[in-house]
């Protein structure tokens, strides 16, 4: 079996972000992705310059750190990236499941995977335009359709004025998805502190956008782990 390439795993901490904000987690972020955002928090994780870090691992490899480090009790596990899709991460579900993990996947829906239909939660995150990327619909739409019978919720970061427009009409294009919409952090060295009354007033403007507008279909999260520890890795 072709090992997994891994950037980093964690854990236990809180998911930071998202639908789970809060639960007791235990990360494992894949290292590699076929996109690269302007203002990626995650680069090394991304970026191949990085790839000597990343760890080239095997199923049982990764599923016995894990288990060490939840010691064994079942909890979330949250695959993140990168992009964690473009790995075969079914095996490693597989396994977990069978134990009583939950898995949650974080991907921004660019390729579609048969195991998407195993998980616990998959969080599809299309990327707006200040990312520099353009999402591809029809892709996106193939994780929808890989991810049946899985709770599927689409979170979308806003920046700017720009993204906030393009975050109406891509959720408007799935009505039936639960959707968070985040506010970005410009700041993504993991050695520069991070403000928390930034972090309040980014969120703060998206609250007065979304509520001038009448939108009251999303949830609006900051990113818990941002205030609590920065950008720094491994929390």
């Amino acid at each position: 079996m072709k090992p997994l390439r891994i950037a980093e795993i964690f854990g236990p901490t809180i998911q930071g972000e998202g639908a789970l904000i809060g639960q007791p987690t235990v990360f494992v972020r894949a290292g590699g992705c076929d996109y690269r955002c302007s203002w990626c928090d995650s680069m090394h994780a991304v970026d191949s310059a990085f790839r000597d870090s990343w760890a080239a691992m095997q199923t049982a490899e990764v599923w016995a750190q894990v288990r060490a480090l939840s010691g064994g009790r079942p909890l979330t596990v949250s695959i993140s990236g990168g992009n964690p899709a473009i790995q075969d991460f079914g095996p490693l579900i597989a396994t977990g499941r069978a134990e009583g993990y939950g898995f949650a996947l974080e991907t921004q829906g660019s390729v579609a995977r048969d195991w998407f239909a195993d998980l616990t939660l998959l969080v599809l995150s299309p990327k707006p335009p200040s990312s520099g990327e353009t999402p591809d619909p029809a892709a996106f739409e193939a994780c929808l359709a890989a991810a049946q019978g899985t709770r599927t919720v689409l979170k979308i970061v806003v920046f700017d004025d720009a993204d906030y427009v393009w975050a109406r009409d891509w959720a408007g294009r799935y009505p039936d998805l639960d959707l968070v919409l985040q506010p970005g952090n410009p700041e993504v060295d993991p050695d520069v502190p991070v403000a928390a009354q930034d972090v309040a007033d980014r969120l703060l403007w998206l609250v007065d956008k979304v509520m001038a507008d009448g939108w009251f279909r999303p949830r609006l999260l900051p990113q818990l782990h941002v205030l609590l520890w920065g950008n720094r890795r491994g929390v």
